[in-house]
């Protein structure tokens, strides 16, 4: 695949770690720990790409709804997530960040994500964002009631309010929008994911559960990108322009 047909952005939902899991007659919990080594490899091969940015759905707001011990089994796996990929992160020149409502998270996990981000803050290869207790109408909210106390405040008149601003607002600004979301566990729905941001990107379902989605998914979601006619509702050809 050459540059002109590479995503520059790539997000994902990562869905069926509790049916790849059931189908093993395995607990919950092993689907998302199997689902730690997609993360990896994915991000790893993501690097190696020259992508910026691999955006993954890690933890909803409506995922609180949960069980609470598998809701305290995924704190703890996130924490552990954060220190054990440390190294990698470095090896890989990735720069980590998060999105969504993160002063909701547990103490404990955002201080290991700010340390984290911290770490790699200099790095200047892909970036790897979480989401993490988010949810797209949720950002969205919180923009909106940004852009609010900014018009209360006396700093922007109500008619200076356009999708410039608007993206000034969320959550991370300088995020360049998604060109491929990718769903795993072949699930046909966003679930409230970057909802504002996905508003052109390509679409690729996969039928594989997410711990199996590895390297050569990957690449079959390229491909299947490549092929792709980007036209953002005009009529010229485009394949990378987000």
């Amino acid at each position: 695949m050459d540059d002109g047909r590479r995503p520059r952005h790539i997000a994902i939902i990562m869905d069926g770690n509790g049916r790849w899991a059931h189908s093993r007659d395995l607990p919950r919990v092993r689907g998302h720990e199997e689902g730690i080594q997609s993360v990896r490899e994915v991000a790893r091969e993501c690097a190696r790409l020259g992508l910026i940015q691999l955006t993954l759905y890690a933890f909803s707001v409506e995922n609180w709804k949960r069980p609470k011990r598998e809701v305290e089994f995924l704190m703890r796996l996130l924490e552990r997530f954060l220190v054990s990929e440390r190294e990698e992160i470095e090896e890989n020149n990735i720069r980590f960040a998060a999105i969504g409502r993160l002063h909701e998270l547990p103490s404990f996990v955002v201080d290991e994500l700010n340390r984290t981000i911290e770490m790699s803050k200099h790095n200047t290869g892909l970036t790897l964002c979480l989401a993490l207790n988010y949810g797209g109408r949720a950002e969205i909210l919180d923009a909106t009631r940004r852009i609010a106390s900014l018009v209360r405040e006396g700093k922007v008149a109500p008619e200076q309010i356009d999708e410039t601003l608007f993206e000034r607002c969320l959550y991370a600004p300088e995020m360049p929008p998604p060109d491929l979301l990718i769903r795993t566990a072949g699930e046909m729905r966003v679930s409230n994911f970057l909802l504002w941001q996905i508003s052109y990107a390509e679409i690729y379902v996969s039928s594989v559960c997410w711990p199996d989605f590895r390297r050569e998914e990957l690449h079959r979601a390229l491909e299947a990108y490549s092929k792709r006619v980007r036209k953002f509702g005009g009529l010229q050809e485009t394949n990378v322009e987000g």
